[in-house]
Order: C-alpha cells, then structure tokens, then sequence
C-alpha cells in the first residue's frame, strides 16, 4: 500500500495502463490510506467507498476489453466539497447544506467521470469558501499533515491537506482569493488557479461569481497539468466560460524551461509582515531562475497594496447576493417551520442556526456596501481599483513573460491563532488576491522549507490570462531542480502519520 500511495498520479495511470496495477488496487490502497489517518487529518467530510470502486472497476473492465484509457483513467482524487454531485451530499463545509444531496453533477464532476478519474469522496473546506485556514468548516478544522497543530490553509484546506497525507494523488480546489494557491503553499503541493472563465463554474455553489475558479492540485506539475487538461475548456452552460481552446498545459509541463524567459519581481510583494525564512527561499527561487538561464526584471505595481481593500468589498458583495437563495424554502436546512411563522421568521430562525460567524460577517459587510448610498463609495470604488490593478498586470505583463513572489506572507500558523482576529486571517491571502480581481492565471509550486520552523514555503507564478501553460513550463524547470538538488520531492520530508 506505501508504495502505490507514493506514487505520482502519472504513474499510477502508466501502471494501470500496462496492467502492473489494477484501479481496484490503487483505489483500494487509498481508501486504507483515509481509513488509517484521516481520523487525526479530517482532510474528507464524505468518503464514497462503494462508488470509488465502482468506477474502478469500470476502470479495469475498459482496460481488459482492449479499450484505450485515458490520461488520468483510475487515478483516485479529492473533491472539494463545492461541487455539486448527484451520489454524495455537497454541503460546502456549512450546516445549512447538511446532508444535501444534488440532482445534478456540476461539469466539472461531469468532466472528472468521463475521464475515469476515480472520486474518493469530498473534502473539508471553510464555509461557502470563506477563509484561509479551514477552521471555518461547520464540521470541525483539518490538519496540516506537516504538524496537525497548524492550518492546511484555506478554504480548500480537506483537498491540500489529502495530497499532503498521501490519501489521494490529486485534488479539486477553488480560488477565490487563493483558496487554491495558499493551501498549497503551505502544504508543500502544487496547486493552479486557472485563467477566469477556463474551467466550468456551472455546479460550483457560488460564493463571489466573478472571482471563483476552480482548479486543479496535486503533488508534481505534470500531474497539476493532466488534471488541469481533464478539467478545462467551454461551456455552455457556464456565461463565463472562455470558447477558446485550452493552453497546451500538458505539453508544457513536460518541457519545462525558462531559458530566455523574462521573470518580473513585483516590489509590493515584501516587505512588513512577511516571514524572514519565505523571503529567503523566495530570493533563492529568483536566484535559482536566473541560474536556469531567466531575466530578472524589478516591477513596481502600485495599485496591488489596494487589492486587499478591494477584495473585501467586491467578495462579500457578491457573496451577500448569492447566499440570498438560501432561504428554507427551496432546499437544504430549515428551522422553525412549526405551522405558527411566517416565510420571513422561519428564512431569520434558519440562516441564523445554519450559517457560521465568518458567514454571517461577509454578508452583512456585503450588504452594507451594496446598499442604497454606499455602493458608489465602497462597491462602485473597490470595482475601480480592481481596474487600477488590471492595468498595473498589463503594463507588467508587457515587460515580462511571468511575474513570481511568495505565495504567502507566512508558513502555516497554529490552529486558533487568527480565529479572533479576520484581519490577521485576511492578510493570509495579501499576495494571491491581485490575481483574482484581474482574472490571470497562477500556480504555487514547493520552493523549499522556512529555517525558523521547517515547514514549507510556496512559490507564486504568475501569468497572463489565456497563457495558463506558462505557469506549468516555469514551474516543471522549477520543480526538476528543486529535484535535482535534493534528490527527492520536498514532500518526502513531510512528517509521517
């Protein structure tokens, strides 16, 4: 069992292509891997046992009729509890979806099926993917498999937190802020934030509609890529969905290099609040660029130290009108409906009893910023500097090919720590938020572990929207060398459970 769960998920697609494996056995392996320690991780709030080795026995059934498999055909993956699927509840980690079965799989869950990717069950994350650290999840924090005392990041803490503890090879998270990008930064895995629009929102319960994207995680970039290709592409179903073809993400990752690449280094992204030991494995990755034959080029991006302010007028807005549907009516929890109350007290009893404080924060926050008098003030003007900062990334993006940075300002803090305090959570995210309001496309790779306590650092790229497979060829140049010093992948390092 140890050493199928160690294994890359392009590998263990290679062995069951050849028969050295069976997808029963990989799916087997996990599902004792979840057993013997997601007790302590909570990374999973649904396992599904019996329908992970259904599909993996379809899997095998395919492979013995002589019928061609597909690139990621029995690999098993974490999915994040945001994603509507019509055999397991979606609750997105909030009491007020409590056992809520979907009639409808999201496209992205429909994507995942027809590339026989195996779904283990759904992951932990905060509630209505409102957080940094998954302490937020109406069922109970996870654990950062590197010291279970500290945060797995957030909200997509359950889907970093099982790449980290070997419980599945791949993962599905969602960016709003960096839910994507900062879980794994902290997890030492690879995670991507794909160009807005180039993977299907239609499924994915919204929390900020024009920030939320879906992606994929995992543990090497070439694995990151094959889910990243299993996922993307138009939509119908989904406005925003970009009809164009996906970046050749796959291609990229296998022919990592930044020889000739101009690598811009944005001045706000330092300075007061960051850790020493991140910004001295941040300045060894740009020496290890310019060593792999990359420009470094100094940027000034004025406009980014306003992301914070404008993220947290724009998201709670949009957050405030989209939980509006959750109203006791129509699905999901409701309390007080005693035949004595009218429609609007038992819709009061029941956001009340099932919506969390961080929750409850956002939308009254939301609220008050959409509301008559205030909107020009603080919405309309959030929405201006989110222009601001799209135009400070195409004045950058017209210099250099890619921008890199710390993918957080800090290593994982101890659970409890920021719980009373939503600034310190907030800052969690200072650097993975401009990418959001303008829509580019961004990855955190492993670049090593902070001195002061030994846990790992994570490296941002970032590139334009549309140029996805830009991340993936800088990032496997990264990772191969990271390799090649070390001899083996950082997570090895990684305490075991």
């Amino acid at each position: 069992m140890t050493d199928i769960i160690k294994l890359t998920a392009a590998e263990i697609a290679a062995k069951i292509a050849s028969g050295e494996l069976t997808a029963v056995e990989v799916t087997e392996a996990h599902l004792a891997r979840i057993e013997a320690v997601d007790e302590k991780v909570h990374a999973f709030l649904h396992v599904d046992r019996e329908g992970a080795l259904a599909q993996a026995r379809a899997v095998d059934a395919k492979r013995e009729a002589g019928e061609k498999l597909g690139p990621l055909a029995g690999v098993p993956l974490a999915l994040k509890d945001i994603f509507t699927t019509k055999d397991m509840p979606t609750t997105v980690g909030s009491k007020i979806l409590e056992g809520w079965v979907p009639p409808y799989d999201a496209t992205l869950t429909q994507k995942l099926r027809a590339a026989d990717v195996v779904i283990l069950g759904k992951t932990n994350m905060d509630e209505f993917a409102m957080g940094s650290s998954t302490e937020n999840s109406a069922y109970g924090p996870t654990g950062n498999p590197w010291d279970l005392t500290r945060i797995p990041g957030g909200s997509g803490g359950g889907s970093s937190a099982a790449l980290a503890s070997y419980e599945a090879p791949l993962a599905i998270g969602t960016d709003t802020g960096g839910s994507i990008r900062q879980p794994a930064a902290v997890t030492g895995t690879v995670g991507v934030k794909p160009t807005y629009g180039g993977v299907s929102r239609y499924g994915m319960v919204a929390f900020s509609s024009s920030l939320d994207q879906g992606g994929p995680c995992a543990r090497t970039v070439l694995d990151a890529a094959l889910l990243h290709e299993a996922i993307a592409g138009h939509d119908p179903l989904d406005s925003t969905s970009i009809d164009a073809p996906v970046p050749p993400v796959v291609e990229a990752a296998r022919n990592g290099s930044v020889q000739g690449m101009r690598v811009g280094v944005v001045k706000q992204f330092r300075g007061e609040g960051y850790q020493a030991g991140v910004l001295q494995r941040f300045d060894e990755s740009v020496e290890l660029l310019k060593s792999l034959g990359a420009d470094v080029v100094e940027l000034d991006c004025p406009s980014f130290d306003l992301a914070l302010s404008a993220y947290y007028l724009i998201a709670p807005s949009e957050c405030s009108s989209n939980l509006a549907r959750f109203d006791a009516m129509r699905y999901g929890l409701r309390v007080g409906d005693d035949g004595t109350k009218s429609a609007e007290e038992v819709t009061a009893l029941t956001r009340e009893a099932g919506f969390g404080d961080e929750v409850k924060r956002r939308i009254i926050l939301g609220t008050y910023a959409l509301s008559s008098g205030y909107y020009d003030a603080y919405y309309g003007s959030a929405q201006k500097v989110r222009t601001l900062i799209t135009q400070d990334f195409e004045k950058a993006f017209e210099r250099v090919d890619v921008i890199v940075s710390p993918t957080t300002p800090t290593t994982a803090f101890p659970i409890g720590e920021r719980a009373d305090d939503p600034m310190a959570m907030y800052l969690a995210d200072l650097c993975t938020i401009p990418t959001n309001l303008a829509g580019n496309s961004a990855m955190s790779l492993p670049c090593g572990l902070a001195p002061e306590d030994g846990l790992p650092v994570g490296l941002q790229i970032i590139a334009p929207a549309m140029k996805d497979d830009r991340l993936y060829k800088v990032g496997a140049a990264v990772e191969a060398a990271f390799v090649e010093k070390w001899g083996h992948p950082l997570l090895e390092e990684a305490p075991s459970l």
